[in-house]
């Protein structure tokens, strides 16, 4: 740890981690191994949440994780008891993580992202900078939503959104042939991603004919259980 960092009690450090200058780390946190905490980060803070009443809560953080300057992440609050943030994943300078939140592995968060309570952002996630998500709101994996943007609603796996409100923009094309997915499987995404958001129909018809039309995969059936998952509706 670095001049002027303060670590309290009941604190957990893995190896080869790294604790920039004025890092506050608050009782009840886990850090794995090979991280870095950046300058004046506040980790572990208490819940901002009218109904914590100062229960034993939790934060974790995975392995090889990065945390930048000035963010901030609470810990749980008794309806889950613990904020978990992943392996391999970036949070860019001045990101805010809320109590209960559940952020995966090989997540990117963009300078100035905030989430409030409850979120869960699946793996292999990127949010560009300045996008606030509401709370309850969930990101499927290897979904990308651009910058400058609010989150009201759910995010399904493996898509590009953006625009005002939030929209489905296509395939998170990119990113998927980065992660090395078949030109195969891209077309079956891109195939019902086209009957959920192109065909007119409602959800229900929607994921019949997907179930009808489009061979099983991982990935779709992926899709259909965030569809069947989701509580806030998709965007």
């Amino acid at each position: 740890a670095q001049a002027n960092a303060i670590i309290d009690k009941d604190v957990q450090i893995g190896n080869n981690c790294e604790i920039g200058p004025h890092v506050n780390i608050r009782s009840n946190v886990i850090i794995g191994n090979n991280c870095k905490i950046l300058n004046s980060s506040a980790i572990g803070l208490d819940p901002q949440d009218i109904k914590y009443n100062g229960e034993n809560t939790n934060l974790i953080i995975g392995n090889n994780t990065t945390i930048r300057e000035f963010c901030s992440i609470n810990r749980g609050t008794i309806d889950s008891n613990e904020t978990i943030i992943g392996n391999n994943s970036l949070l860019m300078a001045y990101v805010h993580v809320a109590h209960d939140c559940v952020v995966g592995d090989n997540v990117i968060l963009a300078n100035g992202v905030q989430l409030g309570g409850h979120v869960i952002i699946q793996n292999n996630v990127t949010v560009g900078g300045m996008t606030p998500v509401h709370q309850f709101c969930q990101l499927g994996e290897y979904s990308f939503v651009a910058g400058g943007y609010r989150v009201v609603q759910d995010v399904p796996p493996y898509i590009l959104a953006q625009g005002e409100p939030l929209r489905y923009h296509g395939l998170n094309s990119l990113g998927l042939r980065r992660k090395g997915f078949s030109n195969e499987v891209r077309r079956s995404l891109k195939k019902a991603y086209s009957i959920i958001y192109k065909s007119n129909m409602n959800l229900s018809q929607a994921i019949d004919k997907i179930n009808n039309n489009i061979n099983e995969s991982e990935e779709v059936t992926n899709i259909l259980n965030f569809i069947k998952k989701s509580n806030r509706g998709l965007i």
